[in-house]
Parts: C-alpha cells; sequence; structure tokens
C-alpha cells in the first residue's frame, strides 16, 4: 500500500530539517534561509512530486532531491512576495524581511532560487533536460504571474479570466511542474507526464480561489496570516472581480468600500458585501469546477483506481480546507 499524502508531507519535513547550511561569516545569508525553510506549512509541491514518483515508478527515494528543491523554489517566491506585498507575518512568525532586512530577504532569496536549481537538476541524466525544462517554464510562468498580479492591483479592467490567467502562471504553475516532474522521475510516458501536469494546474487554480476565500472567512490563526490581508492591499481577488462585475448596486458599494482605508473598518465593510452578494457559495463553486477538472486530467492517465486514489483524496484535502 502506497503512503499517504501525509506521509510524503512528513518524509519532505524531515529531509528539509535536516539539512544544513554553511554557517560562521555566512550566516547571515543561510540563517534566514534555514529560518525560512523550516517555518512549517502543508509541503504540499515536494509531496505532491514525490507522491507521483511513487505512483508511476516506486520512486519516492529518487524524488526527494528534486521535491526539496521544488519546496525551495517555492519559499524563495515567497521571500520575494512578501517584500513587494509589505507583510510581515506568514505562517504565524514574522517574515524574513521584518526578522531581519529587505537587502537580507532579497539576497537570501537570490540563494535560494540557486540552491533550487541544482536541487531539481539532481536526476539521472536521461530527464535532466525534461526536468530543468519543465522546472524552467515554472519559474518563468510565476514570474509572470507575479508581475500580473502587481499591474492588477493598478487596473480597473481586470476581469475573472485574467485572474485565471494569472493564477494558473502564479500557483498552477508550480504545482503542474512538481506534477511533472513526479511522473519524470518515477518513468512515466510524455502523455502521462502532460496528464499530470494538467492535473496539477487544475489543482492550483481550485487551491488558490480557496485561498482567496480562506483570506477573507478563514481563521487568522489557522490560516497563518491575517484575515483580510487582500482586501487590504488591493488584491484582485476571485470573490472581489465576481462582486465588482456582477453590476449590480452591491457593486457599486462594493467598489466604494475598496478605497476606504486600509484596516479593520475597510475589512468588515468589504466581508460584509461579500456576504450580502452571496460571494462565498460563487467561490466555491468555482472551486468545485476546477477540482473537477483535476480529476478529469487524473482519469486520463494509464495509473490504475487504487493509485489514482491518492490523487483523488488530495483533491479534497485543498478544496475543503480551513487553513
Amino acid at each position: 500500500m502506497k503512503p499517504s499524502f501525509s506521509d510524503y508531507s512528513a518524509q519532505i519535513e524531515k529531509y528539509l530539517r535536516d539539512m544544513t547550511y554553511p554557517s560562521g561569516d555566512l550566516e547571515s545569508l543561510y540563517g534566514p534561509i534555514a529560518y525560512g525553510m523550516t517555518a512549517g506549512g502543508k509541503r504540499l509541491r515536494p509531496a505532491l512530486l514525490m507522491m507521483t514518483a511513487d505512483a508511476f515508478g516506486d520512486a519516492c527515494e529518487a524524488a526527494l532531491r528534486p521535491a526539496a528543491g521544488m519546496e525551495m523554489f517555492h519559499n524563495f517566491t515567497l521571500l520575494h512576495d512578501d517584500v513587494m506585498d509589505d507583510s510581515d507575518t506568514r505562517r504565524g512568525r514574522p517574515t524574513v524581511h521584518a526578522r531581519w532586512d529587505v537587502n537580507t530577504a532579497i539576497l537570501s532569496g537570490d540563494t535560494m532560487l540557486t540552491l533550487a536549481t541544482e536541487m531539481v537538476a539532481d536526476v539521472p541524466d536521461a530527464i535532466l533536460r525534461p526536468v530543468l525544462n519543465a522546472f524552467n517554464t515554472m519559474a518563468l510562468r510565476v514570474y509572470e504571474g507575479q508581475r500580473l498580479d502587481m499591474d492588477f492591483e493598478k487596473s480597473d479592467s481586470v476581469s475573472t479570466d485574467d485572474y485565471i490567467r494569472m493564477v494558473s502562471f502564479k500557483t498552477g504553475a508550480l504545482l503542474a511542474a512538481s506534477a511533472r516532474i513526479g511522473a519524470l522521475v518515477g518513468g512515466a510516458s510524455e502523455t502521462d507526464a502532460d496528464k499530470m501536469a494538467e492535473y496539477g494546474m487544475m489543482l492550483g487554480i481550485a487551491f488558490q480561489i480557496q485561498d482567496d476565500w480562506l483570506d477573507v472567512f478563514g481563521d487568522a490563526t489557522s490560516f497563518g496570516k491575517p484575515i483580510g490581508g487582500d482586501i487590504n492591499n488591493g488584491k484582485k481577488s476571485y470573490l472581489l472581480l465576481k462582486g465588482l462585475s456582477a453590476g449590480t448596486s452591491d457593486s457599486v458599494a462594493l467598489a466604494e468600500a475598496m478605497k476606504l482605508p486600509a484596516g479593520p473598518v475597510k475589512v468588515k465593510t468589504v466581508t460584509r458585501i461579500y456576504e450580502k452578494m452571496n460571494l462565498s457559495e460563487i467561490c466555491r463553486e468555482a472551486v468545485a469546477h476546477y477540482s473537477a477538472k483535476a480529476i478529469s486530467a487524473l482519469k486520463s492517465t494509464s495509473l490504475s483506481d487504487a493509485d489514482r486514489e491518492p490523487f483523488r483524496r488530495l483533491v479534497d484535502k485543498l478544496t475543503g480546507r480551513r487553513k
């Protein structure tokens, strides 16, 4: 019987915590990296990579280093995102730039990118090129998605289609690459690798829409970030875009509420309008839609029903989460 997703998460967690970094006069460079990498989290991306490698080729051990590399890359983006968003808290702790300073977050983040590339490249030569192609394509999509996300904050003409494109780059691409690289490490065919990448992409979109919902309706303690951050930062979340595009008097009220100064009053006012417009349910319907697309891609692979089951459960786990 294959391990559960939680088993893979625990395995990669131990691997990450056992990693050592240079110290001494380089502590100020690597200390923030160790701090970020041991902050916990779902370990979604590396666990998905390992689970996929195991499903296609019992290659969990061979997938450990590439999986750690994907988590390193993900945390590199978080360091830089927190600087750009001026976020002082992540996972219930001060962000790197809040604990150290902005320059440290930038330089340690840059270092993480190189470390991530080295680890992902630790695969057999026969699959090195497709693995690096998947990794580099993913990295470019993530940067493009972040740029779009930043531009959206200053634009009044963002559609929900624009949003889906952005999150497919910023969030979906990482999960897609994790699934693809895991499939390659496991010896999957090109067709199966493509289908698993599609599964990861659709799961990533559903995951991000759920994350938008949690930012408004979640619990700050379990979510690890202050509730209402997207509202205060003017993020074009799925809820906001759906509300603004409804073309009702509530849409007008929502637009006005978003002009309020950042703070508890703004969060409370916008949240009440979301509730009145039933945007929580609309958000959940979108999560269900993209979850179904992920399952459809999964069903197109050559995996047996038994081997597909952990991936089905992962969809349920991520789309029903409260943190």
